[in-house]
């Protein structure tokens, strides 16, 4: 059973409404960017390098050009755009080395399915087809895919002319920000004082593929001198504003639109290659271009995720209290940066003491390039990892000492009573209260009970042992404030604008720059708004993703949409008010100061005269009779810019069999309770929990991106590529608690993020706890069954038989392929 708590409400905020947009994603009325072809479109495709590292010594072109349907094929050279290079906006130190991404491949390729040249064809069925039939030869080179050995000296270079495969390397410490101890002395003290623990582990985070449901998209229109761009994209402000800087189009030329889009999680943020491609050949061609890529060529080469090596030393007292933690990551760029990319593990780094009161931390991260895909922004966004760092590292010093992993957990975190709270990397954490959702999960996941079972199970032998996972977390989030990201070397603000026009009628229009791809924000928005002016919820329209209707913006991602967004619709409807205050009071013959607002309507205090906002807004309209040095328009624009991040938090406990015979790992219930603030629309939050708790699990149990010896990406369908279904989980057991956030008048925190960044440790904990007591101590994510399995032999201090391949989807340990998933099967031919 699922269950959320939902606050007793008599207005719209708090109330679980339907989404309005549903209706027409459900019912095929959706209008994503494939569905948009304007009159004389013609189509593109991208002939993609085979190869990962190579020199290009020659590309034919003949046969595609003579191939039916073929307007043209295009280099680079052919293009004009050989120095055209794709921007990053996240310089991360001064002197980062930043290799130009090309448009297409000049000269040489870097990662199997850089673009080398592009088919212009009457339909994408031709370009397709005559794609094949150009030929490209190459000298191979060899592939550099090991980041650790990468980053050595003496390495193969992926690019030659920056003389390191090392981007960037970042560092935060405690004693050199003055925000907290020194770790290497809390090191040292603790390797010689007996009464202290040091632990150290490395941990890796697999590379992962977004894997959105909706393929990327780009159809290019040029009208006279205005180019209209139509993407699936998170970002089409920053596309617009991307897309002058790249290619020079003067941006008041530039029209972007963002329609239905279908999924992003980070993987739609960034700038595209192929967008680029589309601009230059409308421009070329003066004809409508468009580019919808095929769903190998998405997982291919759309941008991956995660992908770290973790080195991580904790310190301790032996009565479990905490006293220094140091971090050094290497981060897979992947051969070029990504529009974020190298920020995106720096984001994390601030999060690695979490709910801790760790008095002395050090952060080191090496962004190295390898020639693969490049990685950015995926959900959570650097959060995930750190938290999996934390969490997991909270479990182990737990065995070290011998103790409970949720007391030690308690002893260590901030109390409710300390907030705000300033932490070791200097971020004040305005509100919180750990104990409350960690009682609650408690109570809804029988903690006591499960930790009796489990010992019941481990005396008696049984063959399938249960696990308690735990992880305790919170997170960063509502990307802002401009300021901070200034101190990060970002290349853009945090703020978001809103715009709220009163039409005649009294019906209201609200602009915002917060772009949807999937999140509930016409819905959360009306409720909002019709709480806030006092109209019908239907009564409100949210118009977005348009940079024509809804000009300013910075978009969506880093669950910023409500405490950044909303709160700038707030303040818009605040504007209004405030307007439609004078117009009352002078209609109503009484000062302003006499005029009360409540529930839609502006009355004089102490009489019952009053009149509706619709009112107001007709008489606006009108303009017959309004206010001295007014202009007439309720309209109203805010733009808010955040003086700090949110900081939602929650406890999340997994229940874990694992089959000590076949490897198989069972997730038998879930638990989360979670801290997100003021809750707008429980059924939304309900759903982007949900959907958050899928993809952390499914990094623990289902997912990884694979490559050969010689770089080529070898799970590039779903066939190979393993995502969980509804079949693939349990029912979710959540809820929620509320401590407003005092840093936005809604209280909100934010939540599209919690349920990825929590889950992934909490379900390595679980199995770790099953099969720890048996001798294992670490297996890599996934956890499949034939992981699981061979650990427990080597445990056992047998050696496991050679097998096939582990691809790393779900399935049994060894035996027989499970056709499903590809991977052996078992010894008893069971499947997960």
């Amino acid at each position: 059973m699922t269950t959320t708590a939902e606050p007793t409400t008599t207005g719209e905020i708090g109330k679980a409404r339907v989404r309005k947009e549903d209706q027409r994603l459900i019912t095929g009325r959706s209008r994503y960017t494939d569905s948009i072809t304007p009159p004389g479109t013609v189509h593109i495709a991208v002939v993609r390098s085979t190869i990962a590292r190579a020199t290009i010594t020659s590309i034919d072109k003949s046969e595609a050009e003579r191939a039916p349907g073929v307007f043209g094929v295009y280099t680079a050279a052919d293009l004009g755009a050989e120095e055209v290079g794709m921007p990053c906006a996240w310089p991360v130190t001064p002197d980062q080395k930043a290799p130009q991404r090309p448009v297409l491949a000049v000269g040489r390729v870097n990662f199997s399915g850089e673009g080398v040249a592009v088919v212009v064809a009457r339909s994408a069925a031709a370009a397709r087809d005559a794609a094949e039939l150009v030929e490209v030869d190459y000298e191979p080179l060899d592939p550099v895919l090991d980041m650790e050995a990468a980053a050595q000296d003496g390495a193969e270079l992926v690019h030659p002319d920056l003389g390191t495969n090392v981007s960037a390397t970042w560092v935060f410490d405690s004693a050199a920000a003055g925000t907290g101890a020194d770790v290497a002395e809390a090191i040292t003290a603790a390797e010689a004082d007996s009464d202290s623990v040091v632990v150290r582990r490395r941990f890796r985070q697999q590379r992962l593929i977004p894997a959105f449901m909706e393929p990327r998209s780009c159809v290019v229109d040029p009208t006279g001198e205005q180019l209209t761009i139509w993407a699936a994209t998170q970002v089409p402000h920053i596309l617009r504003t991307m897309t002058t800087v790249t290619l020079g189009v003067p941006e008041s030329k530039l029209r972007v639109i963002a329609p239905d889009v279908g999924g992003g999680f980070g993987g739609k943020i960034g700038v595209l290659p192929e967008e680029m491609l589309c601009v230059l050949l409308a421009q070329k061609l003066g004809k409508p271009v468009k580019w919808t890529e095929t769903r190998s060529e998405c997982m291919l080469t759309a941008h991956h995720a995660r992908d770290q090596i973790q080195d991580l030393v904790m310190t301790a007292k032996s009565d479990g209290t905490i006293t220094g933690f140091d971090v050094h990551l290497y981060a897979d760029m992947g051969a070029y940066l990504g529009l974020v990319g190298p920020g995106v593990p720096i984001l994390g780094a601030f999060m690695f003491n979490a709910i801790y009161k760790i008095p002395a931390l050090r952060f080191t991260c090496s962004n190295v390039f390898t020639n693969k895909t490049l990685t950015d922004a995926y959900r959570g966004a650097g959060r995930p990892e750190a938290t999996f760092a934390i969490e997991r590292m909270m479990d182990e010093l737990a065995v070290e000492l011998g103790r409970d992993p949720m007391e030690l957990r308690e002893q260590n975190w901030i109390s409710h009573e300390e907030f705000p709270f300033t932490t070791v990397v200097g971020l004040t954490y305005d509100t919180g209260n750990y104990e409350q959702a960690t009682q609650r999960a408690m109570e809804l996941f029988d903690y006591a009970g499960l930790r009796r079972e489990q010992e019941e199970r481990r005396r008696s032998g049984d063959p399938v042992q249960l696990g308690i996972g735990i992880s305790t977390f919170t997170e960063m989030c509502g990307l802002a404030p401009s300021r901070v990201l200034g101190s990060l070397d970002y290349g853009a603000g945090g703020w978001e604008a809103a715009g709220i026009r009163m039409l005649a009628t009294g019906k209201v229009e609200v602009t915002t720059g917060a772009s949807a791809h999937g999140q509930g924000h016409e819905t959360a928005f009306s409720q909002i708004v019709a709480d806030k002016l006092g109209v019908a919820f239907e009564d409100v329209e949210i118009l977005h993703g348009d940079t024509q209707v809804a000009p300013k913006g910075l978009d969506t991602y880093g669950s910023r949409s409500l405490v950044v967004g909303g709160v700038a619709i707030v303040n818009a409807a605040d504007k209004v008010i405030a307007k439609a205050t004078k117009i009352a009071a002078h209609l109503l013959e009484a000062s302003e100061d006499d005029i009360e607002f409540e529930g839609g309507r502006f009355t004089v205090r102490g009489t019952d005269k009053g009149k509706a906002i619709q009112e107001i807004a007709f008489a606006a309209f009108m303009a017959h009779d309004y206010p001295e040095g007014m202009e007439p328009s309720l309209d109203s624009d805010a733009v808010f810019d955040p003086e700090n991040f949110s900081y939602p938090h929650g406890t999340h406990l997994a229940a874990i069999e694992v089959d000590t015979d076949t490897g198989r790992v069972t997730l038998r219930k879930y638990v989360c309770v979670d801290d997100i603030g003021t809750v707008i629309n429980p059924l939304i939050v309900e759903g982007q929990v949900h959907g958050g708790l899928a993809q952390g699990i499914a990094q623990a149990l289902f997912e990884e991106a694979n490559y050969d010896d010689q770089g080529t990406l070898v799970n590039a369908t779903f066939v190979d590529y393993t995502i969980p279904s509804a079949a693939d989980l349990p029912s979710f057991t959540t809820e929620t608690v509320s401590t407003p956030a005092t840093s936005n008048p809604l209280g909100v925190k934010g939540v599209g993020e919690a349920g990825t960044i929590a889950s992934t440790p909490a379900i390595l904990n679980g199995v770790l706890d099953a099969v720890r007591h048996l001798g294992v101590d670490e297996i890599e994510m996934p956890t499949t069954s034939q992981r699981v399995w061979r650990a427990l032999q080597v445990a056992k201090g047998r050696s496991p038989q050679q097998t096939p391949s582990d691809t790393h989807a779900p399935g049994g340990g060894l035996g027989s392929v499970d056709p499903h998933s590809g991977e052996p099967n078992n010894p008893k031919g069971e499947v997960q």
